[in-house]
């Protein structure tokens, strides 16, 4: 199955699935590049500069004013790994199962449940003004930005002028770059604080800017719609106001899985041979915050443990390697137990695992493949 994803990858971030976010440190008001990588620190470049020197009028034009500008692009710069990043996106093709085993982690589920309870008044209260699933507002912020953990680091004003410097989506960015300039101008943030992922996206629900103007709300009633802070409160608010004016409709399920008391609704199979899932229009609201069916059956399946659900009942197929999860879990377990770590045991097939057999395999005088298999299993013990 191949997952699409939007311009910003939302939800893959944190997932591990991509790389939007530069950095993986908790962002709490970061109004440094401290903890950045060097490829997203500003170097100079003169293309860069002559841009931003003609982009001034068109900003100006659009009712920004030079005290904005000024203050907008303090310390702003052009970012080489922005773009690196950007042109080195690809499609990927996970399955579903691999998907979940991520999306839904225990580690997931289990933060969830404890932020979930610690946020409880704020979400019904947002349940009731809004009509969202309290467990789905709660889902989208984990998938996200891992609960508020994994918010970026990255300057937003020198990530989207760096785009849109580059030209590859020069208008989309340009459109994004001029209304973070107009949220400063409306003094909800600073550009100091006004940090993201490596593409733009912003805060602990990961709002593009032109969505932020859209539907970002002031819960908190300070005057701001503040996105950025520690209390998620506006960011979660902005989340039910973005899927309630998109089609949500209150009271009714996203799904579940077939043979679970899932509601009525559209019978989808995303992975051949894996589970069937039942799907409402509320489904199809949460596609609109991120137009894949693995995102919206994970922020599903994940609101709906995180409100006290067991894991999913059907099984998967074997892997392309002809390998069941439980055996690609006891092939990480097994390479780790020998010095291999695999950094994890969720059994999905990835980088770290992957370089873990091929450590392995050239150890043992194997061609260095890094593909697991069932022979690998065997000689593992």
């Amino acid at each position: 199955m191949k997952i699409s994803r939007r311009h910003f990858g939302f939800g893959f971030a944190a997932l591990g699935l991509s790389a939007c976010n530069g950095a993986v440190s908790p962002a709490s008001g970061n109004t440094s590049n401290v903890g950045l990588p060097d490829d997203l620190r500003p170097i100079p470049n003169a293309g860069y500069d002559a841009w931003v020197a003609a982009f001034r009028a068109r900003a100006r034009a659009a009712g920004l004013s030079d005290a904005t500008l000024a203050s907008g692009f303090r310390g702003a710069g052009y970012l080489p790994g922005v773009v690196t990043r950007d042109r080195n996106q690809t499609e990927f093709k996970r399955s579903l199962e691999d998907y979940l085993a991520i999306a839904a982690s225990d580690e997931r589920v289990s933060k969830g449940r404890a932020a979930f309870a610690r946020y409880q008044s704020t979400l019904n209260a947002l349940e009731d003004r809004f009509g969202i699933d309290a467990e789905v507002i709660t889902a989208i912020w984990g998938l996200e930005s891992f609960y508020g953990e994994r918010r970026g680091d990255v300057p937003v004003i020198s990530a989207t002028s760096t785009l849109a410097y580059d030209g590859r989506r020069g208008e989309f960015f340009e459109k994004q770059l001029v209304a973070a300039l107009k949220i400063l101008q409306n003094g909800d943030i600073t550009a100091a604080r006004m940090t993201g992922s490596w593409a733009g996206a912003m805060g602990h629900t990961q709002f593009i800017p032109t969505s932020y103007q859209s539907f970002a709300v002031d819960f908190t009633g300070d005057g701001r719609r503040d996105i950025w802070s520690d209390d998620p409160s506006d960011a979660l608010a902005s989340t039910a106001a973005y899927l309630a004016r998109n089609g949500w409709t209150r009271g009714m399920r996203w799904g579940g899985e077939v043979g679970t008391n899932a509601p009525a609704g559209n019978i989808i199979q995303p992975q051949a041979g894996g589970p069937r899932f039942a799907v409402t229009g509320n489904f199809r609201a949460i596609k609109r915050y991120n137009n894949s069916d693995a995102y919206a059956i994970g922020v599903g399946h994940l609101a709906d443990r995180i409100g006290g659900a067991g894991p999913l009942r059907g099984s998967f197929p074997p892997d392309e390697y002809g390998l069941t999860k439980d055996e690609r879990v006891a092939l990480q377990e097994r390479l780790t137990a020998k010095g291999f770590d695999t950094d994890g045991t969720d059994g999905v097939i990835g980088p770290n695992t992957r370089s873990a057999i091929s450590a392995y395999q050239t150890s043992r005088g194997l061609p260095a493949t890094g593909n697991p298999s069932l022979e690998l299993l065997r000689d593992l013990g």
